[in-house]
């Protein structure tokens, strides 16, 4: 075979996934090259302008302490950021920033054009070179080909993408972009297993025909939380969203107008994400909801554009336009572009290794929307792992991998390639059995001595991540051995406040679990020369690690104890239903699989430890007491 060009590392797409692939094995030494169908749209955010969110910020801030781009990108690009849950525990408190959609962009490209051994090339891939079950290439429409001893494909949602806007459908990637026909036609006749998974977007609006008084006001963070460990500050302007509701007239107008979306008409037979549902979904599944909420969020600072986060649809484009104007605040609103849904190829995953490669042609990794999950961040945490591993593989090194107990980045694979998909992957915090151990603040502690060893990590950030590790070091030592006793004035304020008495003598780790005592509380007690030194957010990293520092015990032990009834059997006709606390979801879920015994259930994909520990609860008590379970 004779190619045009040769390299290392080929990464095909350059959405999320594709950007981190190509960073990764380039970085990582491997000559390296993108290949995009179009150069200008690389890091497009092709739905919501925003990254992160529960159990995505958490992904976003592990992909940054191995040594990833998108939590950097973001940091310089986001134009709203906020820290999500901060009324909960620390575990699911997380990052979220609104981007500015065309300096994301920008910022990416940029970003990759500046990495030594990365190329960026574009063209229409069509065809895979397989050679004794090896991928050593590929052929692209212009009749080039292109030799590489690793092959990562990050094609996002253009297998054999098609686009419905009511009755209207025609073949697309994303809208006004082509879907890559060929290309998914090879990948079903090299034999892999391929189904079709659907996703949507809602309409963009004119903000200048926008009554934006009619909405309430959300403020970004006075205090921004950056992505990347390695950022100091958000300088950047902060802009507002805004929070609006649906009403009667729309849901009513859309159960009179059902028959012509996609989704109710059997055009569309495929499964949409359950998380992210079209707004035709919501009126439907839930009849009893007079309002549904909506968030209105500005798409940069140089445009008009509007996102109308939470009005997903399919619906024709001249029936979008009369469901948002009967919305109080958007009667004289204008889309700009209407919301459409697409249905896309995707790879059975369970044909993957833990490495991302695939099982049957060696030197071939799968990244992103291929793999049937959904999101940015989802993408993007695999395209990092599958474009390391397709680096060390040209390399000669050997591969890396996470566990599902020190990353949700393993939790994420370790459920792909295990149970596969049954509807697009999203990542959750309770999809994890370690999920209090697995703080986004804590990402670089887990991850980021894993990121230097592979040489993802350099020399400034590895020197940043040392001397944070000390300083929490250092802190945990000042809990432990500063002590507030009985005669002191703090001791009697603090008494009053909580109204519970101290007792003689207690450690700054003791009573920081004390209910009613904050972090300020806290800090106020440390000795001056160490309060002045100390950042909150490095504070607030050692108070969560002493919180959780005895239920991480108990964590372990039922995570022990759920795998030790896996042969524990459940009977034929088992109602699931009956069982106290399984959301509906997750009944669902397990009478549609329909598992013989505790293991078979276990493996379900979604099923939660608590949804777990609560079955087990209660076969066990049925398997003790028949007549009363």
């Amino acid at each position: 075979m004779v190619f045009d060009e040769v390299f290392d590392v080929i990464v095909i797409g350059g959405g999320h996934a594709g950007c981190e692939a190509a960073s990764a094995a380039a970085r990582l030494g491997a000559n390296t090259a993108l290949v995009t169908i179009n150069l200008d749209l690389i890091g497009q955010m092709s739905c919501n302008p925003a990254i992160g969110g529960i159990g995505k910020g958490h992904l976003v801030r592990e992909i940054d302490a191995l040594g990833g781009i998108m939590g950097r990108v973001i940091d310089r690009t986001g134009i709203q950021f906020r820290l999500l849950n901060r009324s909960r525990g620390p575990a699911v408190r997380a990052p979220r920033a609104q981007a500015d959609r065309a300096l994301y962009r920008i910022e990416m490209r940029r970003t990759l054009e500046a990495t030594p051994n990365l190329s960026l090339r574009q063209g229409v891939v069509t065809n895979l070179v397989i050679e004794k079950k090896r991928a050593i290439g590929i052929e692209l429409q212009d009749a080039r080909r292109i030799g590489a001893k690793s092959t990562v494909i990050a094609t996002g949602t253009f297998l054999n993408g098609r686009i419905h806007t009511g009755r209207q459908t025609y073949q697309g990637g994303r809208a006004g972009e082509p879907a890559s026909i060929e290309f998914a036609d090879a990948l079903k006749r090299m034999g892999f297993n391929v189904g079709r998974l659907k996703t949507g977007t809602p309409p963009r609006l004119d903000g200048r025909t926008v009554d934006w008084d009619s909405f309430e006001r959300q403020p970004p963070d006075e205090r921004p939380t950056p992505f990347s460990f390695s950022t100091e500050a958000i300088n950047q302007e902060q802009l507002d969203c805004f929070i609006g509701f649906t009403n009667e007239s729309v849901h009513e107008a859309i159960r009179k107008n059902l028959h012509e979306s996609p989704l109710y008409s059997g055009q569309i037979t495929s499964i949409g994400p359950r998380y992210c549902p079209s707004i035709e979904d919501k009126v439907v599944k839930f009849p009893d909801k007079t309002r549904h909420q909506l968030f209105i969020e500005p798409e940069g600072y140089g445009t008009n554009e509007v996102y109308l986060n939470g009005f997903s649809t399919s619906l024709p484009a001249q029936l979008q336009q009369q469901l948002v104007s009967l919305m109080p605040g958007f009667e004289e609103a204008q889309i700009i572009r209407p919301g459409y849904a697409i249905e896309y190829d995707f790879v059975d995953p369970k044909q993957l290794t833990p490495f991302l490669e695939t099982a049957a042609v060696k030197g071939l990794f799968l990244a992103g929307q291929i793999n049937g999950t959904t999101g940015y961040e989802e993408a993007a945490c695999q395209g990092l792992i599958a474009g390391i591993n397709a680096g060390l593989n040209s390399l000669g090194r050997d591969f890396f991998r996470l566990d599902r107990r020190e990353a949700y980045i393993g939790v994420l694979i370790d459920d792909l390639i295990t149970n596969g998909v049954d509807e697009p992957y999203r990542m959750f915090t309770s999809r994890s059995e370690c999920r209090l151990a697995l703080r986004h603040d804590n990402a670089d502690q887990r991850l980021e001595p894993y990121g230097r060893d592979l040489g993802l990590v350099g020399e400034g950030e590895w020197e940043r991540f040392n001397q944070r590790r000390n300083r929490l070091a250092q802190l945990r030592d000042v809990l432990k051995q500063t002590k507030l006793r009985r005669g002191e004035e703090r001791h009697r304020d603090l008494c009053r406040l909580i109204g519970q008495d101290l007792g003689d003598s207690l450690t700054l780790a003791q009573l920081a679990l004390r209910p009613g005592i904050s972090l300020d509380h806290v800090m106020e007690l440390l000795p001056s020369s160490v309060r002045a030194g100390t950042a909150v957010k490095d504070f607030e990293t050692v108070l969560a690690d002493n919180l959780y520092a005895g239920y991480l015990e108990t964590q372990t032990a039922t995570t022990r104890r759920l795998h030790q009834h896996d042969t524990l059997r459940i009977p034929s006709g088992f109602a699931f239903d009956l069982v106290g606390s399984l959301s509906h979801e997750i009944v669902e879920r397990l009478q549609r699989a329909r598992p013989e015994n505790f293991g078979q259930a276990r493996r379900i994909p979604g099923m939660t430890p608590a949804a777990l520990s609560n079955l087990l609860f209660h076969l066990k008590a049925r398997q003790t007491h028949p007549a009363t379970a």
